[in-house]
């Protein structure tokens, strides 16, 4: 077999990284998303693409935040697990799959090719999440009306709520800080996210119940790539009341009053309870993302 060269792209020949076959429609879902050229790299067998990656962060980063596009073409695993031992920054690996994929012979085949590449570079898999997506001919979802919102100009006001939050999670991102760090790695994750967020700092809000106990927090917010429920938490003593829907409703309403056409949103497969609120809310399921991490480099 002719041996494989692995190589950054620049923006004289960043047409390469559209050579390969998508069978898995990637080019679609990131349609909205801005990858710098210098950032992508291809690996290549008789000049022909075989695997590709692009690495992705804010306009503003410096370095990568993850790795949100890859793709390996059947019978090219260890091209693509060069291609990823090959970059300069080792991040999160998030792979993008239609939804319901493993019940699509040919998209689980493709799938299960990107999982063998990335396996055999060393990363290991963190948790699968379904990705929604709301627009406008949906419907708003009901606001149920017990909640009292109000935006909270002070960072420790939800700096402590997502401490409370983090204290009985559900979410592999917040358990994984929380190993590493405790609940306030954990909490100080989250708002680093919420100021890197391009969005109004005064978009975040608080929420109270009738008796004016703290209830939880949703953060309205923009990614670089449009609108998207950038967090919803409820306190742990107020679980169990189905505050959560609430607040996402909250938060929609609250997007879509500012003119959002679209809405994203995410949850962790195993959160079923978050699951559930997005879909009473009305968000669809639009695809599902495999979360993996770099292992050690020796």
């Amino acid at each position: 077999m002719t041996a494989t060269v692995v190589r950054a792209l620049s923006p004289s020949d960043a047409h390469l990284f559209d050579t390969l076959p998508d069978p898995l429609g990637a080019a679609a879902r990131h349609a909205r998303t801005a990858h710098r050229p210098d950032w992508k790299r291809v690996a290549l067998r008789d000049g022909t693409v075989v695997a590709r990656g692009a690495w992705w962060g804010g306009p503003d980063d410096e370095t990568p935040v993850n790795v949100n596009w890859f793709d390996v073409a059947e019978g090219e695993e260890e091209a693509g697990a060069r291609l990823l031992l090959s970059a300069p920054h080792q991040v999160e690996l998030e792979l993008d799959l239609p939804a319901g994929w493993r019940d699509d012979p040919a998209a689980r085949a493709a799938g299960e090719t990107r999982l063998r590449a990335a396996r055999a570079a060393g990363y290991e898999l963190l948790v699968e999440r379904f990705m929604y997506r709301w627009t406008p001919e949906l419907g708003l979802p009901e606001r149920p009306g017990r909640l009292t919102f109000a935006a909270e100009p002070d960072d420790a006001v939800f700096f402590d709520a997502l401490r409370r939050i983090h204290s009985a999670t559900l979410d592999a991102h917040a358990l994984r800080a929380i190993e590493e760090g405790g609940l306030d790695q954990a909490a100080q994750e989250e708002m680093d996210f919420f100021h890197w967020c391009p969005s109004p700092r005064a978009w975040w809000q608080v929420a109270y119940t009738g008796d004016g106990d703290l209830a939880g927090i949703h953060i309205p917010a923009h990614n670089p790539s449009g609108p998207c429920v950038g967090y919803i938490g409820v306190v742990p003593e107020q679980r169990g009341r189905g505050y959560a829907y609430d607040l996402l409703a909250e938060c929609t309403h609250f997007l879509a009053e500012r003119g959002a056409s679209f809405i994203a949103g995410a949850t962790d497969q195993g959160n079923t309870p978050m699951a559930a609120n997005f879909t009473r809310a009305g968000y669809p399921v639009v695809s599902e993302r495999i979360n993996l991490l770099p292992g050690a480099r020796g």
